[in-house]
């Protein structure tokens, strides 16, 4: 396969090498969304937070996050839980930046959804902050996850509509929720597009607040992109809810 031909795969390279190396952009994650996950999407600390009520606590717990990225996020939630981590990308720099990163109970691998396999009752906990759009068979990947899920193992997604995933009338009429539905995965769902709303507000005042800073580093691409991200935030909310939509998953396996 040639990665290069995978949705964004040059992108991501090239964004995971500026993360690693940008206290401009470092900072301007704190500020946007309250912890510096290397974030290029909406997952924002009270996102985050929200996984941590479905975590087991004692015993041999292990959480998967699908799409890890630098694995940030895996660690601030080692950090709240004890717990051992696992994640998997397709972006190489992302990964050794994790293997660098996080060496306790830890394991990362480079892979591509659909590709990647895990034993079967593995983790009591898995997540995908903006990443189930790469499967190219979504329901066949549900598939996979709750396979790798122990029994009563939660499944965490978010999951965003407008962007990569045409919006669609309602959560329940999602792919995503299809998928579910088609892999006898209960589940819950939260909607939180006026919080995204507010969020892509935030990070466009603190993308200006860091402006400075990013052209101190010859960053300027980078800058023009968070603000073209955040464009639509410009407009009003009903425009922007007509276009978008977010929602976070927690489908549980019984």
């Amino acid at each position: 396969m040639n990665k290069s031909d995978l949705l964004f795969y040059d992108a991501y390279e090239e964004f995971y090498r500026m993360a690693a190396g940008s206290p401009a952009f470092q900072a301007f994650c704190k500020d946007a969304f309250g912890e510096d996950f290397s974030q290029d999407g909406f997952s924002d600390i009270a996102q985050i937070n929200r996984i941590l009520e479905y975590i087991p606590t004692g015993g041999d717990v292990h959480i998967l996050d699908i799409g890890c990225g630098n694995g940030k996020m895996l660690g601030y939630l080692q950090q709240k839980t004890g717990a051992c981590i696992h994640g998997f990308d397709y972006s190489g720099e992302a990964i050794k930046t994790a293997e660098v990163l996080f060496t306790d109970r830890a394991d990362f691998r480079e892979g591509v959804i659909g590709e990647v396999d895990y034993e079967e009752n593995s983790f009591d906990v898995i997540t995908s902050m903006d990443t189930m759009y790469f499967a190219k068979d979504m329901s066949a990947f549900v598939a996979q996850v709750k396979k790798w899920l122990k029994k009563e193992g939660v499944f965490f997604v978010g999951y965003q509509e407008g962007d990569v995933m045409p919006r669609t009338e309602s959560a329940e009429t999602t792919v995503l929720a299809q998928a579910l539905q088609q892999n006898g995965l209960p589940y819950e769902v939260t909607d939180i597009t006026r919080q995204t709303y507010e969020l892509l507000q935030k990070k466009r005042e603190a993308a200006l607040a860091h402006e400075k800073e990013f052209l101190e580093e010859q960053q300027k691409d980078w800058f023009d992109l968070l603000l073209f991200q955040t464009d639509c935030a410009t407009e009003n909310y009903e425009e922007f809810a007509g276009q978008m939509a977010r929602y976070l998953f927690m489908a549980r396996k019984e």
